[in-house]
């Protein structure tokens, strides 16, 4: 796909679909190793050279917005158009925007690492900047006036306080003007927001709440038909034989397969399911670890370390000599399932050579490279259309829903919808990756820290350094072989570092006999993150309650994807009968300049409570090749008794660009809660999950 702006606005035609206006451009080099964890080209694609955000005034004064990004249920609808309405001073509610669309929207790598304030809302400051100067100028020309005494408000220019107005859509009557812009466009900045910086209601948030809003697997397509998907008895096992005989008999269902991919159709998903579980296949399957063992297995399998995230700093052995209190300490982390609200969906449509797919999906663009490559199509033959999805998690990055529901769609000759089920979400979708994590440290007496090593097996290298001023360092990320399929997950490895970073600290925090916080503020330089630990402890009341008997606090803090966050948690544990509740907790957080106070609150409060999840009890099981717990019957997540009473505080620096807000808010809770449980029972535990079955001495 090329990018630039006169292909664009060829191949688009916006002013032969949209009629005339204002057309703004944005085009921009983009690090895409930064964007993407590291790697410059996926599923043999080459990337495009740019990311890029668009703007439409069309004649009716309709502002049309176009972004790649994707709305799986972060609300950026709704903090994006708070960008635009803030640049043209105009309502939100005059914005339209259009997302995630193959072929109406820009190149976008995916919405991923918290990347859509921090680089797609900065663009689209800009983009619609460049429109509000545009549109100055035309009524400048309108007005015969000098352009500074010109002013913009509710969607008009005036012609100086108190005159003649004209609203965008006349200023834009009989213009074909095209703008191309980059990050030299001047923006409002965060101090003088008027729009941005407010609590605006969620875009559209009525649709969601009545039910009217379509996911993808309520998308309906004339003669559409139903599929499933013939799934392995386990991992890596390989098909033997297959008799479809009693499934081809049935009467609407049509079997199709392509090579090891056996999948049938029908009228409705009833008979769809019917008509698979009819089939008979016999398979080879290959001996796998079990969760029992997993621990020792990533140990036996892991790789140098070193690469990506590695810090080496001073001489660990020379801060160790130096050290007064020496501690070494393992920590474990389970792998677990993203359990999104909405499983993977997908409908599929064929027009000769051309494919459309509608999915919920976290990179529309990935998607499309995916199934473009599977079914030997160049990138332009594939559309991909993703609605407003149900949740992600960082787990809908992959076109496997996608491409099944496209093979299904090629051998039935109709359209067909494919919806995985709870357990195939649960067996086939990618786990956050499990961990073993190494941690040695050395201190003082007077409790400064002089040596740090920390090497992660597995896990991953996402905050693998610390955020402590320790003159001796060594941080390593050691890969290994998984015997599941893993890739992302809110907030990556974060949770896990944090977790064994945090958790350590604590302990040496006991064995020095110091005031966690004391302990914690002593050993940091950042003025950020000593900012959030002072305004959550002041607001969690630390140090100013007695703890009863079988309560304990508890705290975290930590860095990631640019936003600063301090969690604090109080716990009710009780040995004798294992149970342990969070009943409050509060975190403060610096993201830079907040966008949106409520939704933000939102985001960090949902957070928290996802976070406690795989602090508390989650963990897949699993031996044979087979999950042994791909039920939400049998796999715990958070409910409603579970939640604490929970205290944001947003520290709001207007003066710093908004970043981390998307994830940030996860890496807390463990840790803080951990620590609570051993300020309650002196029981440490270095495990997540903590209790699965209950506080054990």
């Amino acid at each position: 796909m090329m990018n630039d702006a006169s292909h664009i606005v060829n191949r688009r035609g916006f002013f032969k679909a949209l009629g005339a206006g204002v057309l703004v451009l944005y085009l921009a080099p983009v690090d895409f190793a930064q964007e993407s964890g590291g790697s410059r080209r996926r599923f043999g694609a080459a990337l495009p050279s740019d990311i890029n955000a668009w703007l439409h005034i069309g004649e009716d004064g309709i502002v049309t917005v176009y972004t790649g990004k994707t709305e799986v249920g972060q609300n950026i609808r709704t903090s994006l158009t708070q960008a635009v309405a803030e640049e043209l001073r105009a309502p939100a509610a005059s914005r339209k925007m259009v997302m995630a669309d193959t072929e109406l929207t820009p190149y976008d790598f995916g919405t991923f690492g918290s990347q859509t304030t921090p680089q797609m809302a900065s663009r689209l400051h800009r983009v619609a900047a460049a429109a509000r100067e545009a549109l100055l100028d035309l009524a400048a020309d309108r007005f015969k006036a000098d352009r500074g005494t010109l002013v913009v408000a509710d969607g008009k220019i005036f012609k100086g306080a108190g005159g003649d107005g004209a609203g965008f859509g006349e200023l834009t009557k009989g213009q074909k003007l095209v703008k191309t812009i980059d990050d030299n466009t001047p923006i409002t900045p965060a101090t003088k927001w008027s729009i941005a910086g407010t609590s605006l209601p969620k875009v559209n948030g009525r649709d969601f709440v009545t039910g009217r809003h379509k996911y993808a697997s309520d998308i309906k397509r004339e003669g559409m038909l139903h599929g499933k998907v013939l799934r392995a008895t386990s991992f890596e096992a390989a098909l033997d034989s297959v008799d479809t005989s009693a499934a081809d008999a049935m009467p609407g269902v049509k079997v199709v397969r392509d090579g090891d991919f056996i999948g049938v159709t029908g009228p409705d998903g009833l008979s769809a399911t019917h008509a698979v579980g009819a089939i008979h296949a016999k398979w080879t399957t290959k001996p796998q670890p079990s969760s029992t063992g997993i621990f020792d297995y990533i140990r036996k399998n892991a790789g140098e370390g070193g690469g990506r995230g590695a810090i080496n700093k001073g001489s660990v052995e020379t801060g160790m000599a130096a050290a007064t209190h020496k501690l070494t300490q393992t920590y474990t982390v389970a792998y677990i399932a993203h359990v999104p609200l909405e499983p993977r969906a997908a409908v599929a449509e064929w027009n000769g050579d051309k494919l459309t797919i509608w999915m919920g999906s976290q990179r529309p663009f990935g998607v499309r490279d995916e199934v473009a490559q599977a079914f030997g199509l160049k990138n332009e033959q594939v559309r991909v259309i993703v609605p407003d999805t149900g949740s992600g998690y960082g787990g809908k990055h992959t076109a496997e829903a996608a491409i099944e529901a496209a093979r299904l769609a090629k051998g039935s000759g109709k359209p067909v919808k494919l919806v995985w089920t709870r357990q195939e979400e649960f067996t086939w979708a990618y786990f956050r990756p499990a961990g073993v994590i190494d941690v040695s440290s050395g201190a003082g007496n007077d409790g400064v820290m002089t040596a740090w090593e920390f090497h992660n097996y597995l896990s991953g290298p996402s905050a693998l350094g610390t955020p402590y001023n320790i003159a001796n360092q060594k941080c390593e990320f050691h890969g290994a072989k998984s015997p599941l399929r893993t890739g992302s997950y809110r907030g990556l490895a974060a949770t896990a570092n944090h977790f064994a970073r945090e958790t350590h600290i604590d302990e040496m925090a006991a064995a020095l006999k110091m005031d966690p916080l004391e302990f914690r503020l002593k050993n940091l330089t950042d003025e950020r993150l000593k900012a959030v630990l002072e305004a959550a402890a002041e607001a969690f009341g630390w140090g100013k309650r007695k703890a009863a008997a079988g309560h304990g606090f508890g705290m975290a803090c930590g860095v990631e994807k640019g936003g600063h966050v301090a969690t604090f948690a109080e716990v009710a544990a009780d040995v004798a009968s294992g149970g342990v509740k969070v009943l409050r907790a509060t975190q403060a957080f610096d993201c830079g300049a907040v966008v949106n106070p409520n939704h933000l609150k939102n985001q960090l409060e949902g957070a928290m409570i996802m976070g406690l999840g795989g602090a508390l009890f989650e963990s897949i099981e699993f031996a044979d090749g087979k999950i042994g717990n791909a039920r939400l019957a049998e796999y715990r997540v958070p409910r409603f008794e579970d939640a604490p009473k929970i205290e944001i505080v947003l520290v709001d620096r207007k003066d710093l660009p908004s970043a981390g807000a998307g994830e940030t808010g996860i890496v807390g809770i463990a840790p803080a809660v951990g620590n609570a449980i051993f300020s309650a029972t002196g029981i440490r535990l270095r495990s997540m999950p903590l209790v699965p079955d209950g506080l054990k001495a």
